[in-house]
């Protein structure tokens, strides 16, 4: 029995967990028209980033998020003359989830007539991805993009996972309207 519950559970993370959450937000006074160019931050890392442990993650995300902008027809430049720098940062964090998966009435077959039911606890990572996008001209967050997701041992190493995550945050990117 056990042995079915971890499978039932590992089976609801890989499917029910496997979607992403994204949070966007923007300065609602910037005129996003006015940027046409961007670069990638290559300079000091933030405190505590986990994309400056992995840098083969962080540059396939990097990859992604420039094949991402130039699709939506902002050009890359590698030099000063950016409109908006990208800067990535990234942070994981251990969760737990707590089942309780009630009895079965007055007499529970599992525990008999005096049991309390069962309840499953496990534990898992979840990591964030910012895309923070910094008005170059006055050094100034103009927009922010936030996408969540349960991650394994494998998260990262694919790079169609990491393009997929990337869009979806940068699909709201520029905002509508700006």
């Amino acid at each position: 029995m056990k042995k079915i519950a971890v499978l039932v559970l590992v089976a609801l993370f890989v499917f029910g967990c496997s979607s992403v959450t994204v949070v966007t937000d923007y300065d609602h006074g910037k005129d996003f028209t006015t940027f046409k160019t961007f670069a990638i931050y290559k300079g000091k890392t933030i405190p505590g980033d986990e994309l400056a442990k992995h840098p083969l993650i962080k540059k396939r995300i990097a990859d992604a998020v420039k094949a991402e902008l130039e699709n939506k027809g902002f050009k890359y430049v590698d030099d000063e003359s950016a409109s908006f720098v990208v800067v990535l940062h990234a942070g994981v964090r251990e969760k737990t989830q707590i089942t309780n998966w009630g009895s079965y009435g007055w007499y529970d077959p599992w525990w008999g007539p005096y049991g309390g039911g069962r309840i499953d606890v496990s534990q898992y990572d979840e990591a964030t991805l910012v895309i923070d996008l910094v008005d170059a001209k006055d050094k100034e967050l103009a927009w922010r993009g936030k996408v969540t997701k349960v991650i394994g041992s494998s998260t990262g190493q694919d790079p169609a996972e990491l393009r997929h995550l990337v869009a979806e945050a940068l699909k709201d990117f520029p905002p509508s309207g700006k």
